[in-house]
């Protein structure tokens, strides 16, 4: 098991709208922009092989994009080349960070110090929803499903540890990119869940923007 000691203070950061990792999920990314397949190579070369998944943000009245406070980092665990060079690749989720300051350099992509002080139980075992009622929250799941078109194992679904579910619905479910970060950010499993709830009850109503999580 990773200790926060062994984390490194500046990590290689791949900024993605809408993509966002969970301490233990694993993420899947089409690797194909010359700077990330940079990144790529760079990564494979260190002991720790990870990467920071972090939304960028839009500063009004510019054409700037910044980065948002808090990301999470994951450790590239699995990659295959396709025929043209292009990669596919998996991050298993370890831990969220604090972002502290970009770093200036001469690599094509960017990378960060960051802190992991305040995340420190991502490193932990599997976290509990004690309040978790999954026929009804699958009930509601079912219903957003249908609406989106979407399609799912159920079966798996039912099965699944709590954790892995809330977390995997909450990287997957097409939402916006400031709906993905506020379940980044939620601080314990249980209020990542109410959050995910609210969004999948908000959708279904047709919802308006006011409405959304803060």
């Amino acid at each position: 098991m990773i200790r926060p000691a062994d984390l490194p203070d500046v990590i290689p950061v791949f900024p993605l709208p809408g993509a966002v990792l969970l301490p233990r999920g694993r993420l899947p990314l089409h690797v194909f922009e010359p700077r990330y397949l940079a990144m790529l190579n760079d990564c494979l070369k260190t002991d720790h092989r990870i990467i920071g998944m972090i939304q960028p943000r839009e500063v009004p009245g510019t054409v700037e994009h910044r980065l948002h406070a808090i990301g999470c980092a994951g450790r590239l665990t699995g990659f295959s080349e396709t025929p043209d060079g292009r990669y596919m690749i998996t991050l298993a989720g370890l831990s969220r960070f604090r972002l502290r300051e970009e770093v200036p350099g001469f690599q094509p992509y960017r990378r960060c110090a960051v802190d992991w002080a305040s995340f420190a139980r991502d490193l932990g075992p599997a976290e509990t929803d004690p309040g978790f009622r999954r026929d009804d929250f699958l009930d509601l799941l079912s219903r957003f499903f249908a609406v989106q078109g979407l399609a799912s194992d159920w079966g798996s679904l039912r099965e699944a540890d709590t954790e892995l579910l809330i977390n995997s619905l909450s990287m997957l479910c097409p939402f916006e990119p400031t709906d993905k970060q506020a379940l980044l950010e939620a601080p314990s499993l249980a209020t990542r869940r109410e959050t995910l709830v609210t969004l999948l009850e908000i959708a279904l109503r047709g919802g308006t923007e006011g409405e959304r999580p803060q």
